[in-house]
Order: C-alpha cells, then structure tokens, then sequence
C-alpha cells in the first residue's frame, strides 16, 4: 500500500507530510484534529499516507466531504496520485453516483452516506477509520455524523478511530469533545503565498456584482491566470456571467460553477482549460470554497457574501439571507488562489469590514431546520439530544419545533420514539416532510406521483423564476411540464430543461427506494394530497375577498401573487413560501378541494362549543365551531347555556370598555366614596375610584349575574344599589350624615351637592335661597367648605365663592345694584344676612 517512503508509488512533498508523524503517533493512540492550511495536501495526501498504519489492520478509511463535487475530485486526484483508476484502492459514492470495488480501501463519501450506513449497521464493519474533511463548514450533516461517531466510538467499537480535519478551525472544542489530539503543521504559510487586496468601500449586499465587476477588472489586468469569483448565489453568478461574457467576450470565457449543475459540467470547470484556450473566468457559489483545486485559477476576486438558510421555529419557516462570510471562510475562499502556484486575492470589501467578520462559520445546527437530524436521532433509538455528546446542542425551540412536526407527520410518537411510519420515512434520502409523502404512498400510481412531486420539492423549481409577476404557484403546471419533457414534448420557454432533467433524475431515485406497490391503482393520485401530507401545517383557507390572502394551519398568513389563477380556490395545500415578509408569498401550491381536505383531515378536525365576545353585537355569544388548529372551517350560533363562562368574558369586557358602557353609573355616589377616603385614608373606605371598581369587579359583580346570560343584563343591574352593598349600612349611613348629596336651603328647598373625583363639592343655588344665610355650607365636621355658584332668577351665574360671609360684605352690593334693575320683581334686599329667605317673588311673598 502506499507510504509517503514506499517504492512503489512516489507521492508529492506537499507541506502535509511534515505533519504526518505527529498524526501518526496520535491516531495509534486514538482520535486526532489536524489543522493545516489551504493547499497542505491535507485531503488527497493524509489518507493515502494513512493506509499503512499497524492499528489501521488493512481495513478501510472512510472519508467526508460535504459536498459532492469535492467528493468526486479528491478521489480522481488520490486514484491519479497512485496511478490508478478510481473504483480501485480509491473510490467514492456522492448522490446518483457510486465508484468503489472489492479492493477499494479508501471510501470517499458525502455525510449523508456515511449517516445512512450508520442507521443501516453501526458498527461499521471493516472500517477503521473516519475522516472528517473541511470540517470548519460545521454543516447539520457533519456534526450529526461526528455526534453518532462518537457514540458508536462509546457503545461498540473502541478500536475506530476518528479523524477530523480543516485549514480553519478552533481545534479547542473538538479536542475536549472527542477528546482527540491536536496536530498543527508547523511551517507558516499556505503551499504558495496569496497576497491579499481589500477595496476602499464595502460592496452593496443586496447587490454585489459591481462590486465584483470592478475587482475582477483589476484582476485581470495585474494577473495572467484563469480568475474565480465567489458570490452569494446562482442569481448574482447569471447576472456576472452575463457582463462578463459582454465586456471581455473576446479575452476570456465566462463560466459558472454551482450545486444545481451537471456533474459532468462541473468536472469540466475543475479541470481546466485546454492547451491554448482563452483565458477563464468561473463564477462560482461557495461550493469552490474547500477541497477543490480548480485548475488555471491563481486569481481570486471575493464579493466577501454567502446565501444561507435560516429557520424560524416560531413560523417553522426557513427564509434565505445574504450574510457576510467569516473570516475562516474568507481565509479558506482566499487560498483556492494559492493551490497551484503564488496567487493573488480581491476582496470586495474594505479591511475595516474584515476586521467586523466573525471569525467562524456559524454552526449550522444552531439555525437550521432540525426536523430531519430529529428524525434521524430517533431512529438510533434516542428521543432527546442530551444522549448523544454534540460540539454545539441543538437549541431546544429548534427541536421541540421539530419534534412538534414530526409528531404531526406521525413520525414520532408522544414520547419522542420512532414509530412505523417513521422508519419507512427514514429510508428515503429527503426531508422528513417529503419522506412522509413518499412514504404514505402505496399504489402504483400513487408512488409515481409522491416520487414526482417530492422530486419537485426538493430540486430547484423548474419555472424560472424570472418570470414572478406572470407566474403561477401551482405545482400541477410543474408536473405538466415533467411530463411533457420526458415525453419529448415541446416546452414553454419558461421552464428549465436542466432543472426538469435533475427532477426526473431524483424521482426516478425515489421510485426506486419506494417499497413493491402492494394495491391496485383506483382513480388518480391527487398532487393536493401529496402537499398536504407533506405540509399539513401549511394548508390555507383564503381569507380575503380578492382571493390574495391565505390562512394557514399554522396561524400565518400567506400571498399568492396578484392574477394567480390558484385565487379561484378556497383552499390551498402550501409548499414553499418566501419567509422573508409577515406575510409570506406562495411560491408553490395546489388547490384543494373542500371533500378531499374534510376526508383527509377528519381525525384532526375539532368541533368544539365556544363562547366568545361579539364586537358586532356587543355581546357574549355561544358558537358551534369546527376547527383544523388556526382555521376555522365553520362558525354556527347556538344559545348560551346556564354552565356557560360568561362572568370572566364580562368582567373582561368591562375592564377593556369601562364601567359607563355597561351600566348607570353612579357617579356622585363614588366621588363622595372617594372624598371620604382621601379624608379618611385608614378608615376602611372602599376604593370606589374607576380603577379600584375596575380591579375589584371580581368580588363585587359576580353574585349580580344570571346563570347563561350575557352583556343586556347588565343594563337590568343597578350599579347605585350594587355599590351600597358594597360599601354596607354602617359606612352609607355616615356617609349620608357626613357628606350628604342634598343641602336644606333657608329657603326650605333642597339642592343637590355635586361632588368630583378631583376638585371641591360645588352646590348651585339661586341666591334668594341662602339670604338670612351667614356662612356657607361646611361638610364631614367643617372640613371640606363647599364651592357656591349663586345663581340669577334666571339660573346664570352670578358669583362663584367658598366664602359667603365675604361676599354679602363685599361683592353682593354691586351684583344687587345690576339685579334689581333686570329682575324687579324679585326680592334683593339691603341687608341680606338679616333678611328672609326665599324662592318666589316679591308679589309671591
């Protein structure tokens, strides 16, 4: 087997080697971390190098790559470096592809593999070794398969040993985690140097190309070599290729390099341009990132972006945002130039800005959709996270939220174990919503069907998306047009062949995993029931009278697009949203028929009596109403009932409108309450304020209420004789006595006193009435005097006093000149302290 000092196959010095000792001498004693950096030979070197190793025993390595592309290249480099054909002691296995012998000892394999071989035998018979490559990227994958590594390591097979490995990674955590040894190359430096420019402005991050045009123009004028340019996603790389090809068509050839390509038009990119070929400039997502040697490329202009997806545990939505990248990230984009030979980088953002990045990738487990790592978590046999050692947890919203979904695709059941359904669910390769519609499906027709459409789901979607404003929702236009393109029927300009030819790959892929159809096939398949077994928390009543606006289960609201001909549907089974706005727009959808959605959801649906306020009617009502979750699918009256709650939804009522929208309220009785509790503070008054009636209406209301009536009631109740109660016999004849509502004029008429909340009692009585009368009234034993408003014969006023001594001395005189002049014939004597009281006129005395 090879051996950096075998004879029989001469591996490159890459700076690797000098590392290899130490590696060695840390994995024949157990686990180990190697840092080195871009370019070290760390992915094509150090499992070759590790092949002979005593401990190793002849068995296999099997080693990680997250991503397909880098997968594929490693295993044609490390076959090449042997001069061997790949499938031979190296091969590998990716999606779609699988290259490996009999004699293969080496395994190259994305981590989905490696889960799915974990899940079929943990032991892992053969292997004795895992590497776990760029494991900076800390992907859901990676740290799932670090996690289940560790526990067959603890449980089973103490002889394996694990290899994690990165040019940017904090070996701390997964030091103590494993617990491993650390192994750093020593020597500074990448393989070649990589000189490093940074823009005088930060580039716009909802637009980087210009920022990248003018940095790749710059590149191309100070070096020869082939150029790549990262940005965020396939939409700015389009947008890019398009200039490019436009302003340099003659010096250079515009290339793409992204996830959704060909693998074979992926190949072409990563291994370079033929002899004499114009020069090239690939524009690529972070998929260039790791691992790959792009061939020719000793240039790189960096728009310092990446496009990743965020989950929402509180919508169970995943939005796309454009983030800035870390710096270990920049660090590992920057080296794709250093791989070949001295390179240079252009990166479109300012050193200031670097200087902000953070420094690590943010795990992806800590913001992803975790509902398939549950899933997957559940079929090892454990229902919580605390089982397995993880370098970061999972957030705990993250996997209720997750737990919560899969219970409703009954994958789980109440304790968190893996049911039936979840471990059919779990044999196909896909989200656990798409393998719940795989799952479910059982006749021929059905399982075509559930293959397609979860193939819909999970690739790109066919109808571009240029053409939002003219575009439809509907799903079944996108199996029309699968159906056409298999059928080499001709196509509508806005569908992607490519993207209908990867569905097709996957759906075939499915179908070929779905168990033997075990029913005749009866009527067709509906692709509505496919969505909402998929997504039942998604399905949707419309909501608006324009047809736009959707209900879902899940208690959001969702947009179709203005014209969509789905706007005719009541009701809609939901696929994908765009989580980026409080109400989302419809992307993908079918319509539902009001049978099919009562059959389907029948066990789910509640019908429950409900009594509730009624703003219309401003008053508590019973209703009978049927319910899927938030929607509401029928709301009928029925008569209040004896048992009915009523007494908390009034007394809430009450609080929220105030007390004079329900009954007569006494006021002067409240404010003579409150008067004598500011006089008296420890006297046991009661708090007859509005707020204090408002706090204490719990006490006080309740034994007033009739069993099964609602709000007119309260109209029936009068709050005067409640309030007596309430203030009780002893206090209300005090009350009386002390701060009477009347006052008993000379004049033998009684007069209301008119109290406030914030100011002095106020009587108002015509002045004839209080002659013979010294001084006013005083009231709670002479401490409160009352505010006089004399009044004309007329009822106006003619002074406002709290002294009427002073007056009569005083200001009397004049008012009584003015007086007898307008009113003769009533009585305004001389003195009036001595003279008689009274209400009538002077004829009348």
């Amino acid at each position: 087997m090879p051996h950096e000092n075998s004879t029989q196959v001469e591996l490159p010095k890459l700076p690797v080697v000098e590392a290899m000792e130490r590696l060695r001498s840390a994995l024949a004693q157990g686990h180990a971390v190697l840092t080195a950096e871009p370019g070290s030979g760390k992915t094509t070197l150090t499992p070759l190098l590790l092949l002979d190793e005593p401990w190793l025993r002849q068995r296999k390595i099997l080693m990680l790559e997250p991503r397909r592309p880098a997968a594929r290249m490693a295993a044609r480099r490390m076959a090449q470096l042997l001069g061997e054909r790949v499938g031979q002691t190296v091969g590998y296995q990716i999606r779609f592809e699988r290259r490996i012998s009999a004699a293969t000892r080496i395994e190259v394999l994305t981590e989905g593999l490696l889960l799915r071989r974990l899940q079929a035998d943990p032991e892992l018979p053969g292997v004795g070794l895992v590497i776990f490559d760029e494991f900076h990227e800390r992907n859901l994958q990676g740290d799932l398969s670090l996690a289940l590594s560790l526990d067959v390591v603890a449980e089973l097979r103490e002889d394996l040993r694990l290899l994690v490995m990165s040019a940017s990674l904090d070996a701390g955590p997964l030091v103590d985690l494993m617990p491993a040894q650390a192994v750093e190359r020593n020597a500074g430096g990448r393989q070649y140097p990589v000189e490093v420019d940074h823009a005088d402005r930060d580039g716009d991050v909802r637009d980087p190309v210009p920022a990248c045009m003018r940095e790749l123009a710059v590149a191309l004028r100070e070096t020869a070599a082939d150029v790549l340019v990262f940005l965020p996603g396939r939409r700015e790389i389009e947008r890019m290729r398009d200039q490019v090809a436009s302003e340099w068509a003659d010096q250079v050839e515009a290339l793409t390099l992204y996830g959704d390509m060909p693998a074979d038009a992926q190949d072409a990119v990563l291994q370079g341009r033929v002899h004499d070929a114009r020069r090239r400039v690939i524009m690529a997502t972070d998929i260039a990132e790791t691992s790959l040697t792009i061939e020719g490329v000793q240039a790189v202009v960096d728009s310092g972006l990446a496009r990743r997806p965020v989950f929402d545990p509180n919508t169970g939505l995943t939005r796309l945002e454009t983030t800035w990248i870390s710096k270990a990230s920049a660090l590992q984009r920057a080296g794709r130039a250093g791989r070949l030979g001295p390179g240079r980088c252009y990166r479109a953002w300012t050193l200031a800005r670097h200087d902000r990045l953070q420094d690590w990738t943010r795990p992806e487990i800590v913001e992803a959709d975790l509902s398939a790592l549950v899933l997957d978590v559940a079929s090892w046999g454990l229902a919580a996270p605390d089982a397995l050692q993880w370098l970061d947890r999972p957030p705990a919203a993250h996997w209720q939220q997750a737990v919560g979904l899969l219970r409703q695709l009954d994958a789980l059941d109440h304790e968190g174990r893996i049911t039936a359904t979840g471990r059919r669910m779990s044999h196909f390769p896909a989200h656990p919503r798409l393998a719940h519609v795989l799952a479910q499906a059982t006749r021929s027709a059905e399982q075509r069907l559930a293959a397609d459409v979860a193939a819909l789901l999970s690739e790109r979607d066919p109808l571009r998306r240029a053409a939002v404003g003219e575009r439809s929702a509907d799903i079944g236009l996108r199996l029309d047009a699968l159906a056409a393109w298999r059928a080499k029927a001709p196509l509508a300009a806005e569908f992607d062949r490519d993207a209908l030819r990867r569905v097709d790959r996957v759906a075939r892929q499915f179908l070929h995993l779905c168990p033997h159809p075990t029913d005749a096939d009866d009527g067709a398949p509906s692709p509505a029931r496919c969505l909402a077994l998929a997504y039942p928390d998604r399905v949707a009543v419309r909501t608006s009278g324009g047809g736009q606006r959707y209900l879902m289960r899940n208690g959001r609201a969702a947009l179709l697009s203005e014209g969509d001909p789905l706007q005719s549907s009541a009701l809609l089974a939901i696929a994908e949203i765009d989580a980026g706005r409080v109400d989302g727009v419809i992307w993908l959808a079918a319509a539902l028929e009001r049978a099919e959605f009562e059959t389907w959801f029948a066990a789910q649906i509640e019908t429950r009596r409900e009594v509730r306020w009624d703003d219309a009617r401003s008053d508590i009502v019973g209703r009978s109403v049927r319910r899927l979750d938030a929607l509401v699918l029928s709301d009928d009256p029925v008569p209040l009932q004896p048992g009915d709650a009523v007494d908390a939804l009034l007394i809430e009522q009450i609080r929220r409108r105030g007390l004079a929208q329900f009954f007569d309220d006494p006021v002067q009785l409240r404010a003579r309450v409150e008067l004598a509790r500011r006089l008296e503070p420890h006297a046991g008054w009661p708090d007859f304020s509005e707020q204090g009636l408002l706090d204490s209406i719990g006490d006080w209301l309740p034994p007033w209420l009739k069993p099964g009536q609602g709000a007119r009631q309260l109209r029936a109740i009068a709050l005067r004789e409640v309030l007596t109660v309430v203030l009780g016999w002893e206090r209300g004849r005090r009350l009386e006595r002390w701060l009477p509502g009347r006052f008993a004029t000379p004049a033998g008429t009684q007069r209301a006193i008119q109290y406030a909340f914030d100011g002095p009692p106020v009587l108002a009585v015509p002045l004839q009435e209080l002659l013979g009368l010294r001084d006013g009234p005083l009231l709670a034993d002479g401490q409160v005097a009352v505010v006089l408003h004399l009044l004309s014969p007329a009822g106006h006023p003619l002074q406002v006093t709290s002294d009427l001594a002073g007056f009569w001395a005083g200001a009397y005189d004049e008012v009584k000149k003015e007086m007898r002049g307008r009113y003769p014939k009533h009585y305004w004597p001389d003195d009036p302290v001595a003279a008689k009281a009274t209400r009538f006129t002077k004829r009348r005395m």
